[in-house]
């Protein structure tokens, strides 16, 4: 993944290479022009810069990799030759030497300096020139000097390089973590959906599907007298349907406490079916979230639903209870009862409801059924629960 500190460094790069060049073509001129003033015969002297600058730009066009250090050997080699033909080409140690900081590694660098240096240092000796501190001086300092600063300016484009590495590294793992909370964000949003779903279903079987279901049975007896309670129903549907729509609170709840609205739904059960009906609520029962009253209430519907079609019953009892840290809602029938192995494979949707509902809120769901007829069922929740939940 490209940085913007690439292109620098690729300019620096090639601006360093181009100074380079354009140093070592200088100072070939003006030691070839010393050389032969000098006494050096032209023609050599051409011929050995000329060999000289034609291997130097053989090796900056193609050598790579290992060959560059073998191109490197060769020019120190010409270097040496022209030494040879005369001390004025000491200069040249100076690319010579900017070039080994760079193609050789610091450990090698260090004697491969030191080689090219006592060559500049002797080369006056070979012409019978005397040996001053300049020559010796010179060479040090000033090939020192070139080395040291090639050598840093390669550890410089090392560490920008990565640098650049790091950046990139970092950037792709920015973008697989942007990638992988995308993909959170999706399987939380599916994951809500379902449970969306999961929550019309259960209110879909609670509210709309029970009533339907009282209406079928009320319109099967024919009776001309049941059209208002079918329409009551009808109607009381209809609201319910357009609550869940609108993912609003339960429209029993909207008006009056859960103990009214259990006392409406058992008041509607009496005179559609002649059921007694009772309703308790324990003293100082605290008032409970409306995640709970709308559990408790959902709960109550469905198991007042089986009791109209299914127990037979003749009377049914109620209760809103507290204590031991938990609030229950109790619902018992004196009707035929069930075997509760024979739904307990699922084949129930409307217990299997109620369970969810009380999972959800970290509470339980008990199914009583004596041998003597009759069922109790008891839904509770710890006191609390739901106290920062939404409504269902």
């Amino acid at each position: 993944m490209p940085t913007v500190a690439a292109p620098n460094r690729v300019r620096m790069l090639r601006t360093a290479r181009f100074a380079l060049h354009l140093i070592t073509v200088l100072l070939v001129a003006v030691t070839s022009i010393r050389a032969a003033a000098d006494g050096t015969p032209l023609l050599v002297v051409t011929i050995g810069a000329g060999a000289f600058l034609a291997w130097y730009g053989a090796g900056a066009a193609f050598a790579r990799g290992p060959a560059a250090r073998w191109w490197l050997f060769g020019l120190a080699a010409l270097w040496v030759a022209l030494l040879v033909l005369s001390p004025e080409f000491v200069w040249l140690s100076f690319p010579v030497l900017l070039l080994a900081g760079h193609l050789l590694s610091a450990r090698a660098s260090w004697p491969f300096a030191a080689v090219v240096l006592a060559a500049a240092i002797v080369a006056p000796l070979l012409h019978r020139a005397e040996l001053t501190f300049a020559h010796i001086a010179g060479p040090l300092l000033g090939g020192g000097f070139a080395l040291a600063i090639s050598l840093g300016y390669d550890a410089l484009l090392r560490d920008a390089a990565e640098r650049e590495r790091l950046i990139a590294s970092l950037l792709r793992a920015q973008q697989e973590a942007a990638e992988l909370q995308d993909e959170l964000v999706r399987t939380q949003h599916e994951a809500g959906a379902a449970r969306e779903r999961t929550r019309l279903a259960r209110d879909l079987h609670d509210t709309i599907a029970q009533e339907l279901s009282s209406v079928s049975l009320l319109a099967r007896t024919g009776q001309e007298a049941r059209m208002p309670q079918i329409d009551a129903l009808a109607q009381q549907s209809l609201v319910e349907l357009r609550r869940i729509v609108a993912a609003l609170a339960p429209s029993e709840l909207e008006e009056s406490a859960l103990e009214g609205a259990l006392g409406r739904m058992l008041d509607g059960l009496h005179v559609d079916t002649g059921i007694e009906t009772a309703l308790g609520v324990a003293e100082g029962l605290p008032a409970l979230p409306t995640p709970v009253e709308v559990a408790f209430l959902r709960v109550a519907q469905s198991a007042l639903a089986n009791v109209r079609q299914h127990s037979g019953a003749a009377k049914v009892d109620v209760r809103l209870e507290g204590g031991a840290g938990r609030v229950r809602i109790a619902i018992a029938d004196d009707g035929r009862g069930f075997d509760p192995d024979a739904v307990r494979g699922g084949s129930s949707y409307g217990l299997t409801a109620m369970r969810s509902r009380m999972r959800e809120l970290g509470g339980e769901l008990l199914v009583e059924t004596p041998e003597g007829g009759g069922t109790r069922i008891v839904a509770a929740v710890p006191t609390g629960a739901g106290a920062e939940g939404g409504t269902s």
